[in-house]
C-alpha cells in the first residue's frame, strides 16, 4: 500500500485541527486565497459573557469560528467550520449559519476533509445548499460577487466604494464584529445611495470609534470630502477630538465661539455653537447649503429627532448631505421618534447582546423598599416643618420625596444603606448616587460625609457633589473618572453625569431619583456598563430606592427598541405637561445644560427657571423640611440576570428549579450525570449558562448545603443534607479501610475540606498544596501514597460517590 493510500485509511483517526491543515487550508490555496491576508483561523468573536458569583466573576465560553474568509481586511465574507473525519461533511453547518447571521456574512461551508457542503444566502448557483469536491472550492472574486449581490451593490463604484480600506493606525486594534457590521452596513447603504442612516448601539460599545472608521473610509475614498460631527455636550466633543478623531490631523477642525474657517476638512462642532436660536445670526448660515457631504449627529436622540430641534434647524439646512445618527436610547415616544427622521436603525446593538457577549458589563438589582416609600407618610394634625410652616395634610410618597417634601431621616438611611453596602462590599468602588436635584445632591452629600467620617477625615474628597453649580465637584469629575484615581470615591450628582461620562470604574449606581424617562434610565445605567478587568471592574450593582428599575421589564431596554405610547385615562397628547415631563434639557453654547423644569413645579408656569449642567439653580416651589420621621428598611430584594439577559424577578429558588427541569428530565436523569461527571466543575458551568449562579442560589437557599443538595432540593424536592452532615456520614461508615494510615489521613482532610469549601475545590489537585495537606508532604509524594496519580484519582472518585451515597 503507498503513503498516500495509507495516509487516506488513517484519516478518521484525524482531530479536526489536522483536517484544516492537511484538507481544508491547502484546497483554499489551490482556489487562490492568499492565506496570511485573507484567511483567518479559530477566530473567536466574542470574549466570553461575565458570570457573577457573589462578588467573583468568571468568563462563559467565546464565541468562535474555524475559518472566517476575508475580502479584505474587516470585510468578511464566508465562513467554513471543520468538523473530525467521523462526522458527515455537513455537521457543521448549522453551526456555521449561526454564526453567518451573527456576523452578516452570507456564505458558509462546512467539511471534514472529505467535500465541502456549501449553505449560500444568495442562491449564486440556483440552490441554497449543495455538496462540492474539494479542488472546487470557490474563489475569493466569486465569493465578492456572491457578498454583493447579497448586500445590493450593483455598480462599480459603489462596490470601490464598499471595498475601501479601514484606517489602521499600527496598534492592532481591530473593531469588534459588531463595530465591523455597523461600519460595513453604513458604508454599503451610502454606497447604494442612502441620504439618512441610524445606528443604534448601546452605551460603551465604541460609537465614536465606529463614527471615526465610517468617516475615515467615506473621507479616504473621495465619496465625503467635508464631513461635520455635531454633538450637544463638550464633554463628548473633546473625548472625540483627543480620541479616535485625533488621527485626522490638521484636517480636522473644533468650531469654537461661533468662528468659523472653511480651510479644514472634519469639523467638530456642538450644535448650539452653531445657532443663536435667531435665524440672521445663526453660524451654520455662513456656511454654503451644500458645503458639507455627511452630517454626523452623536446621542441623536438628544435634540434632532424633534422637528422643532435646534439640530433639526441644522440638518434641514444641509438637507443635500448625508445624515448619520447615533444613539444607544433612540427617541421613540408618540411625539417624537428618530426613526421618522433617519428611518429604521441599519443595525441595533443592544445592552442585552453586549452583556451576552462579553463586551458589556453585566449586573445585578438591590430593591430597597423603605417603610415611608411602600407605605407613605402622612403628618400628625398640625406638623409643620423645620421652619414652623405648617405642612399640607396629606399623604406623601416616593414622587412627593426630595421634590416637594424632604424627610430627613429619609436622607440619612439611604446614605446609611450606601455605606453599609458597600462596607459588604469594597469602600473605595466608584459609586454615582443619582439625586432629585441639586439640594437633594447637597443633602446627600452631607449625608453619606458623616456615615463615612472616618475615610472623610482622611481624605475630604471621598464625597463629593458634581453638579452643574458645583465649580470645586466639576473640576474633580475627571478624577472621578480617571481608572489611576482613587478619590473622588462617591459622586452625589442629579443631570451632570447622566451622559458623557465615560466611567469605566464606576461599580455601584444609586438610583434615589424619580426617573421617569426610559432614554434618561438607560443613559443612567450606561454609566456603569463598562468594563475593565485591569482595575477590577467586571460587573456593577443598581441600588435602587425608587423602584425605577421597573424599566428593565421594557423590551426597549432588553432588545430592538419599539415605539412606545402610554396614556393615562385622562392624559391628553397636546398638554403642555405630556410635552414638558420632568424637565425639557437644551443645552448652552458651551455644552452645559439648560434645563426648563415642568410649569408645575413653580408658582408662575409662565416663567421658566434655569438650570445650569442639567441641574435647578433658580428657586423652585417652596419644599417642606422635616424631622422626627421613623424611617427603616421595610423589604429588600435582590434580582439577578438570567441566561437570556432579563432581570429574574421571581423567586430564585423558582427559577433554579425551571431551568434545572428544562436540562434534566427527572431526579435520575440528574443523578445519572452527576455520578457520570469526572469534575462536578463541569456541571457547575453547564448550570451557569443557563444562568443560575451557584454563588448567588447560595446566598439564597443555604451556605452550608453541597451543590448537590441545593439542585436536589430546588428542583426535585428532596430532603437536603448540609456540607458537613454528608462528611461525617461518609467518615462514620468507615469505607476507606483498603488504604493506609497517611493515605486515610489526606481523605479525612479532604472530606473536612469539602465540609468548609464544597466539592469543587477538593476536586482540583492543587489543593494537595495547602494546609493541612503540606504536612503530608509535597503533592507528588501525597499521591504516591495511593499508588500515583490514577490511584489518587480513583480514590477521590471513591470519596465522592460515597458522599452522594450518604443516606
Amino acid at each position: 500500500m503507498d503513503s498516500g493510500n495509507r495516509y487516506m485509511t488513517n484519516k478518521k483517526e484525524l482531530s479536526e485541527r489536522d483536517i484544516c491543515t492537511k484538507f481544508i487550508t491547502p484546497a483554499l490555496e489551490d482556489a487562490g486565497w492568499d492565506i496570511q491576508k485573507q484567511v483567518r483561523e479559530e477566530v473567536s468573536f466574542t470574549d466570553g459573557r461575565i458570570y457573577v458569583k457573589g462578588n467573583l466573576t468568571s468568563r462563559g465560553k467565546r464565541k468562535r469560528a474555524d475559518y472566517i474568509l476575508y475580502y479584505k481586511a474587516n470585510i468578511p465574507i464566508a465562513i467554513i467550520e471543520a468538523k473530525d473525519n467521523k462526522q458527515s461533511v455537513r455537521a457543521g453547518i448549522q453551526q456555521g449559519i449561526n454564526y453567518a447571521t451573527i456576523l452578516d456574512i452570507p456564505t458558509v461551508f462546512s467539511s471534514n476533509g472529505d467535500a465541502f457542503h456549501e449553505h449560500d444566502r444568495t442562491c449564486s448557483s440556483g440552490q441554497i445548499e449543495r455538496e462540492i469536491p474539494l479542488d472546487a472550492f470557490p474563489s475569493p472574486d466569486e465569493l465578492w460577487q456572491r457578498y454583493k449581490k447579497y448586500k445590493g451593490i450593483e455598480t462599480d463604484s459603489a462596490a470601490q466604494l464598499a471595498s475601501q480600506d479601514y484606517f489602521f493606525d499600527g496598534s492592532g486594534r481591530n473593531p469588534r464584529y459588531y463595530q465591523q457590521i455597523a461600519i460595513n452596513r453604513t458604508v454599503e447603504a451610502i454606497a447604494r445611495g442612502q441620504q439618512r442612516i441610524l445606528l443604534t448601539m448601546a452605551t460603551g460599545t465604541g460609537k465614536t470609534y465606529t463614527a471615526f472608521q465610517i468617516i475615515h473610509r467615506l473621507w479616504k475614498a473621495g465619496a465625503k470630502k467635508r464631513i461635520l460631527f455635531l454633538a450637544d455636550r463638550n464633554a463628548l466633543i473633546d473625548q472625540t477630538r483627543r480620541g479616535d478623531f485625533r488621527h485626522f490631523k490638521d484636517k480636522m477642525t473644533v468650531i469654537k465661539h461661533k468662528q468659523i474657517d472653511k480651510s479644514y476638512e472634519i469639523y467638530l462642532a456642538l450644535y448650539q455653537g452653531l445657532t443663536n436660536y435667531d435665524e440672521d445670526k445663526d453660524a451654520y448660515r455662513e456656511f454654503s447649503q451644500d458645503f458639507f457631504d455627511l452630517i454626523v449627529i452623536d446621542e441623536c436622540h438628544r435634540g434632532s429627532a424633534a422637528e422643532d430641534s435646534a439640530w433639526r434647524e441644522i440638518l434641514d439646512y444641509f438637507g443635500s448631505a448625508t445624515h448619520i445618527g447615533l444613539t444607544a436610547t433612540p427617541k421613540e415616544t408618540e411625539t417624537v421618534s428618530s426613526t421618522e427622521y433617519f428611518g429604521d436603525p441599519i443595525y441595533t446593538y443592544s445592552l442585552k447582546q453586549g452583556i451576552q457577549d462579553g463586551f458589556l458589563a453585566p449586573y445585578k438589582v438591590v430593591r430597597v423598599g423603605l417603610n415611608v416609600d411602600l407605605e407613605g407618610w402622612r403628618p400628625e394634625m398640625g406638623k409643620t416643618d423645620k421652619s414652623g410652616q405648617l405642612v399640607d395634610d396629606r399623604v406623601y410618597n416616593r414622587k412627593d420625596y426630595d421634590k416637594n417634601l424632604v424627610i430627613d431621616e429619609r436622607t440619612q438611611t439611604v446614605a446609611n444603606r450606601i455605606s453599609e453596602f458597600l462596607n459588604k462590599t469594597n469602600r473605595f468602588d466608584k459609586t454615582i448616587v443619582f439625586c432629585v436635584d441639586i439640594d437633594h445632591a447637597q443633602r446627600m452629600r452631607t449625608a453619606l460625609a458623616n456615615a463615612n467620617s472616618d475615610l472623610m477625615a482622611q481624605n475630604a474628597k471621598y464625597v463629593m457633589q458634581i453638579t452643574g453649580d458645583n465649580d470645586e465637584g466639576k473640576r474633580e469629575l475627571d478624577n472621578f473618572i480617571n481608572p489611576e484615581e482613587r478619590y473622588p470615591v462617591i459622586a452625589t450628582t442629579s443631570k451632570l453625569m447622566t451622559t458623557g461620562v465615560d466611567a469605566q470604574t464606576c461599580k455601584l449606581i444609586v438610583l434615589d431619583s424619580n426617573i421617569g424617562s426610559m432614554t434618561e434610565f438607560k443613559q443612567i445605567i450606561g454609566r456603569g456598563t463598562r468594563i475593565n478587568e485591569e482595575y477590577g471592574k467586571s460587573f456593577f450593582t443598581i441600588l435602587d430606592f425608587r423602584n425605577v428599575t421597573d424599566l428593565f421589564a421594557d423590551p426597549d431596554f432588553d432588545g430592538d427598541p419599539v415605539r412606545v405610547k402610554e396614556l393615562g385615562q385622562d392624559d391628553e397628547f397636546d398638554s403642555i405637561e405630556d410635552e414638558l415631563q420632568d424637565d425639557t434639557t437644551l443645552t448652552d453654547e458651551d455644552g452645559d445644560e439648560v434645563t426648563f423644569d415642568a410649569p408645575e413645579a413653580y408658582d408662575d408656569p409662565s416663567e421658566p427657571h434655569l438650570i445650569d449642567g442639567g441641574d435647578i439653580i433658580a428657586e423652585p416651589r417652596e419644599k417642606y423640611y422635616v424631622n422626627g420621621v421613623d424611617v427603616s428598611v421595610l423589604n429588600e430584594r435582590i434580582q439577578y440576570m438570567d441566561g437570556d439577559g432579563k432581570l429574574i424577578t421571581g423567586s430564585l429558588k423558582d427559577y433554579t428549579r425551571q431551568k434545572v427541569r428544562e436540562h434534566y428530565q427527572s431526579l435520575d436523569d440528574f443523578l445519572n450525570k452527576w455520578n457520570s461527571a469526572d469534575k462536578k466543575q463541569a456541571i457547575i458551568e453547564e448550570l451557569a449558562e443557563q444562568g443560575i449562579v451557584i454563588e448567588n442560589l447560595k446566598e439564597a437557599i443555604g451556605k452550608e448545603m453541597d451543590l448537590f443538595d441545593m439542585i436536589c432540593h430546588t428542583a426535585f424536592d428532596q430532603p437536603p443534607l448540609t456540607r458537613a452532615e454528608r462528611s461525617k456520614q461518609v467518615k462514620k461508615r468507615n469505607v476507606f479501610t483498603q488504604y493506609g494510615d497517611q493515605a486515610r489521613k489526606v481523605l479525612d482532610a479532604l472530606l473536612d475540606k469539602y465540609a468548609d469549601e464544597g466539592i469543587e475545590n477538593i476536586e482540583d489537585i492543587k489543593i494537595l498544596k495547602v494546609n493541612p495537606f503540606d504536612h503530608f508532604g509535597t503533592p507528588t509524594e501525597i499521591v504516591k501514597l495511593f499508588g500515583g496519580k490514577a490511584g489518587y484519582i480513583q480514590a477521590l472518585n471513591e470519596l465522592e460517590l460515597a458522599l452522594y451515597t450518604a443516606a
